[in-house]
């Protein structure tokens, strides 16, 4: 029986247009009348005139054949070789010519030249997407700054209101000063206490060694180590009323370079923005867990997740001098001195003569709900279109983001055009391909969850992998990778065929300068790190399980100790630092177009994903020894609370016998059965998710990775098997050791099951 929802074939054949005829020709016979035959036969005529047409257009509008199998190994130099430096100069130079902070009318006007520019490109479609998120900004008419102020309440000090503009951006306007986003309000006046890098290490040491209580103090911390909200969590849980951020030139200027703009190095005016959110991946304040939709219900301000609540600040060294200089109270440790020339008593308060002087903060920033975009493209899969591979990167930046974030939105641009030549030349990826452009990552990582939050039932159904697109370029020595184990052979063989960018490599690869210049100590193999937060990528791999990863050019971390880099979201990060010092050539920006760009091709169009769950089982191996080793730390303990790890072994060894299996009969695999490649692959894509709990790590739900999640301690690091870590974190000193140990006990279950479950997805469908 046919299906009535098929169509019909557009056409009529000879033979049954003659059997029509010899049905109709007894009639004919009978007919009297001439002119009635001749009205029967034009009929007729008209008929077969209409399904001649249908037939017509019937085979020109069915689908072409799309290029796939050995064809397509082709299509990837292709795709590699059509990214090119000077375009990437080109949109890095066009897009970084006024600021754009999320929320502004320059980042809309941005977002709506992107999607003009992707249709332009050949995406299939283009769309802004808009989410009403809480953002934060300083008040125009009544700015931030830190004063000292004597025993009368007299200004006697004030920092600066804003950073000297660089050459050529003098008649910019809208030039946001810096400040800490999400800040409280407030005017509090006291004592100041200099507390190194505000980490818990510190304040356990000011408390616990030096007696020195922070409560109802200000204190002030320099940048670096660990990210900004965690300074701050850390102030609040010492009862200070505010915190005082500064950069120092020991951790954003490199030896032997010039401030910008002669060098790549702060200027003593510069200042670090940022928000000061602990948000543990819940999204907009406001409406955690859900997308900041029109008709989302919102909490009120006080009931708001990760708003600081104390006031904020960050300043310049320049004025971190007059703070510091005539600070009083004991020494500090050596490690505890920055390269300025004081000091750096640690307090409370000033020397004697200027004891009676206190240090005041007026801040008097705003939050408010605000209209944010995404923009996202696709391009529709020919095989498998309900399977995802998403590049995205942000788009906003604190002032012009010559770095953070356009060297890296620059490069998907590239990775855009790119893939529009290849689709002109008649290439469709066998999976569906997703570029994003994100709002509002520097309030939160705000863009990229919303639109994950709002699509999260199709995502963990359908999406691949998630490579991140955030900074392309943060120094000028070699590669960076931070990834999911899974994809660490990939990261291998892509950059086998990208050249190094880097003078006197010619004919080398960039695999090859990769290995030479930071080779793990663990194998004969790159060093790949894994993934912390602080990023895009934070709600599709820790939270939704997609397996992710990231790539730029970094600083030799083990001889180049600054932090990050050194003009990170000032107003010196311009179209201009990067052109003069960090990639002239633009060929370092290349090289990591073509590596983020060859990740997603062959994720998007290889028949078997080329996803390796044996590098996974070694990396759980590892991880399960490193924390183990952390824990013996304490053998005493162990022994009297009975602690075991050996459930934890015993599931990575099941996991790694079932990762070894599975590429076995992956080797065996009869690549023409389409449904026995859809089964593997499914295996491959949801195994990541099997790694992820529901529930979440405790106090972070969430933060649902078990093998990976940022560090309770620091959001910028990534730890292995994070609820064990942090229940192992300075145990020596809790309250109720049993309780402690107790709750080691249940991290170490939970893990232990999550791996032998990940373990039965690899075993085979039917057995």
């Amino acid at each position: 029986m046919n299906n009535p929802s098929q169509p019909r074939p557009a056409y009529i054949s000879h033979a049954l247009l003659l059997d029509l005829l010899a049905l109709q020709l007894p009639t004919l016979i009978q007919m009297a009348s001439e002119d009635k035959i001749i009205s029967w036969l034009c009929r007729l005529t008209v008929i077969t005139a209409f399904f001649f047409i249908g037939f017509i257009i019937g085979w020109f509008a069915r689908p072409t054949t799309v290029n796939h199998g050995h064809a397509s190994k082709s299509f990837l130099h292709d795709f590699l070789d059509e990214m090119q430096a000077e375009n990437i100069k080109h949109h890095l130079r066009k897009l970084t010519r006024l600021p754009h902070l999320a929320g502004s009318q320059q980042n809309l006007d941005l977002a709506k030249q992107i999607r003009a520019e992707w249709m332009e490109f050949g995406l299939d479609s283009v769309e802004l997407v808009p989410y009403d998120v809480l953002l934060s900004y300083p008040n125009k008419t009544n700015p931030n700054y830190i004063s000292i102020v004597d025993h009368l309440g007299n200004e006697i000090f004030n920092t600066s209101l804003a950073e000297p503009v660089p050459e050529g951006y003098e008649d910019v306007t809208d030039i946001v000063p810096p400040y800490s986003a999400f800040s409280a309000k407030g005017q509090p006046e006291d004592e100041l206490v200099y507390v190194n890098y505000g980490r818990t290490e510190d304040f356990f040491k000011l408390e616990r060694e030096l007696g020195i209580n922070c409560s109802g103090k200000i204190i002030i911390a320099r940048y670096g180590k660990i990210f900004r909200g965690n300074k701050v969590k850390n102030a609040m849980l010492v009862g200070a009323k505010g915190i005082v951020l500064f950069s120092d030139p020991a951790d954003y200027c490199a030896d032997g370079v010039e401030p910008y703009p002669n060098g790549w190095n702060l200027p003593g005016g510069g200042a670090q923005r940022g928000n000061v959110l602990n948000l543990n991946g819940a999204g907009d304040p406001l409406t955690p867990g859900y997308p900041a939709k029109e008709y989302t219900y919102r909490s009120s301000l006080e009931d708001a997740v990760g708003l600081p609540k104390i006031p904020v600040h960050p300043i310049g060294y320049h004025d971190a001098v007059h703070l510091l200089q005539h600070m009083g109270g004991p020494l500090p440790p050596d490690n505890w001195k920055g390269a300025l020339n004081i000091s750096y008593r640690i307090g409370p308060g000033f020397m004697d003569g200027l004891n009676q002087n206190k240090v005041r903060m007026n801040i008097h920033t705003n939050n408010q709900v605000t209209r944010i975009y995404n923009v996202i493209g696709w391009i529709r899969g020919a095989v498998e279109p309900d399977r995802y591979v998403i590049l995205g990167g942000h788009r906003d930046a604190w002032v012009f983001g010559g770095i953070d974030p356009v060297s890296g939105a620059a490069v998907v641009h590239e990775s855009v055009r790119a893939a529009g030549k290849l689709m002109k030349k008649g290439w469709r990826p066998r999976r569906t391909l997703i570029f994003a452009s994100w709002d509002a990552e520097e309030f939160g990582l705000l863009g990229s969850t919303e639109w994950a939050e709002d699509h999260a039932r199709v995502l963990q159904e359908r999406a691949v992998a998630y490579i991140n697109a955030d900074s392309a370029i943060e120094g000028m020595y070699t590669l960076r990778v931070d990834c999911t184990p899974s994809l660490h052979t990939l990261v291998y063989d892509i950059t086998k065929k990208v050249s190094s960018p880097e003078e006197g490599e010619e004919g080398m690869t960039l695999y090859q300068s990769w290995h030479k210049r930071d080779n793990s100590t663990e194998r004969d193999a790159p060093w790949i790190s894994k993934l912390g937060s602080g990023s895009d990528f934070e709600a599709y791999f820790i939270r939704l399980g997609i397996a992710s990863g990231r790539a730029r050019y970094t600083k030799n971390r083990k001889t180049e100790r600054y932090s990050s880099y050194p003009v990170y979201h000032s107003v010196y990060e311009t179209y201009e630092i990067v052109e003069r010092f960090y990639d002239p050539s633009f060929r370092r920006l290349e090289a990591v177009a073509r590596v983020r760009g060859g990740l997603i091709f062959s994720l998007a169009d290889s028949p078997v994903l080329p996803l390796d769950c044996v590098e996974y089982a070694m990396s759980l191996t590892k991880y399960a020894n490193s924390i183990y080793q952390l824990a013996l730390k304490h053998p005493a303990a162990m022994e009297q609370y009975s602690v075991s790890f050996d459930s934890l072994f015993s599931a990575v060894e099941n996991f790694t016998v079932a990762a070894r299996d599975f590429h076995q009969r992956l080797d065996q695999l009869d690549t023409s059965n389409a449904l026995a490649v859809r089964m593997v692959n499914d295996q491959l894509m949801y195994l990541e998710r099997a790694f992820t709990d529901p529930l979440g790590l405790p106090g972070r739900p969430f933060y649902r990775h078990i093998i990976f999640a940022p560090s309770s301690h620091n959001k910028y690091a990534g730890e292995s098997f994070p609820g064990i870590y942090d229940a192992l974190f300075d145990i020596e000193n809790a309250v109720d050791p049993q309780k402690a140990w107790d709750e080691v006990k249940r991290q170490i279950s939970i893990a232990a099951f999550t791996v032998n479950t990940a373990a039965e997805t690899l075993k085979p469908v039917v057995s």
